[in-house]
């Protein structure tokens, strides 16, 4: 199993970052503000323009380290790397199974649906008092109604492409009656729909802001296990396109992002001064917001719970690690089946 490594998160404009011996130095106008060992690092992700010498990307490629460009408002750039190993073997099989990717995408999606509908079913028990009428039905109506949908994925003798048209439905339920998960009074925080390129509201910068942090961790998942990120089942592949790191994150979204966004609003930690809107309506985070989500978001990561299938407990963290592993058994024939990850 991976070692919980640290990611270092560099957010603040103008930040240099440099190597000092066996360490990682940033300094934001020539004053140290932060030294980590090397050998504690995973992962380096950076936001905006920030200056990385040429000696430490090359400490960091020669020691594994992935060091990730993002742009000011999270979106994917550029990412750094050694030579990249994979089991050739393994791959072979995940090729193979790439092209009759049913039964994949049927584990995958009883995740994701079963994950997304404990998330309305908790807010349901926990704060069910507290919505009226009308928001208590329709969150009742959206788990029913998911809860069909769950067994028909599971049951129906359908195709991949029906499948992803249940996965469709499942989501637009979910979505529908996000708004009512929402308790800050703060309007700029209401909820109308996804919207990801650019996002147009709070609530969707933050999530989209979030999805990418998670898309790096499967990313990273999948290529400790000697899985290739690009090559997926649920997402068809595309030029450019994580496929797999984005079929590994379906089943963890609902709970380690939605339900942490959900948190920094409805506990204030974050408000709508903390967003601002660019020119073409595009929402971004200040640099504060990005620092308090980011914090949040290692916090969360060091959580335990239990994995239903391994029956132990382990960090949120691994959790991305731990299904590319059991993808990867399933692949060599190790396991029967995919088992996803449902919280609980």
């Amino acid at each position: 199993m991976k070692k919980l490594l640290n990611t270092v998160y560099v957010t603040t404009e103008g930040s240099a970052l440099r190597k000092d011996g066996e360490n990682l130095v940033a300094e934001v106008e020539g004053e140290v503000k932060a030294r980590v060992p090397l050998h504690m690092l995973a992962s380096v992700v950076v936001f905006g323009p920030i200056l990385l010498s040429p000696s430490l990307i090359g400490a960091c490629a020669g020691a594994g380290i992935t060091i990730v460009l993002l742009g000011r408002n999270g979106r994917f750039a550029a990412r750094i790397e050694g030579p990249v190993t994979g089991n050739v073997l393994l791959r072979r099989a995940q090729y193979r199974a790439s092209d009759a990717p049913k039964d994949i995408i049927r584990a995958l999606l009883l995740g994701k649906v079963a994950n997304q509908r404990a998330v309305l079913m908790r807010s349901l028990r926990d704060y069910g008092s507290e919505f009226g009428p009308a928001a208590h039905g329709a969150l009742t109506a959206a788990c029913d109604r998911m809860a069909q949908i769950l067994r028909n994925i599971e049951c129906a003798p359908a195709d991949a492409d029906e499948l992803r048209g249940m996965e469709g439905e499942a989501a637009a339920l979910y979505f529908s009656v996000f708004d009512h998960l929402i308790r800050s009074p703060d309007p700029a925080f209401r909820w109308a729909s996804r919207s990801r390129r650019p996002p147009l509201d709070p609530m969707n910068a933050l999530l989209s802001f979030l999805y990418t942090l998670l898309t790096h961790d499967c990313r990273s998942a999948a290529e400790a296990v000697g899985l290739d990120p690009a090559v997926g089942f649920l997402h068809r592949d595309r030029p450019g396109r994580p496929s797999l790191a984005l079929d590994l994150m379906e089943e963890l979204r609902p709970v380690l992002v939605d339900r942490l966004a959900l948190s920094l609003v409805n506990r204030r930690q974050l408000r709508a001064t903390d967003f601002e809107t660019r020119d073409g309506g595009a929402v971004m985070m200040s640099d504060d917001a990005r620092k308090t989500v980011l914090t949040a978001w290692q916090t969360r990561k060091k959580e335990e719970r239990l994995h239903p299938f391994l029956a132990e407990k382990i960090p949120f963290g691994l959790v991305p690690f731990v299904q590319a592993q059991m993808l990867a058994r399933h692949l060599r024939g190790d396991l029967d089946g995919y088992p996803p990850w449902f919280w609980k």
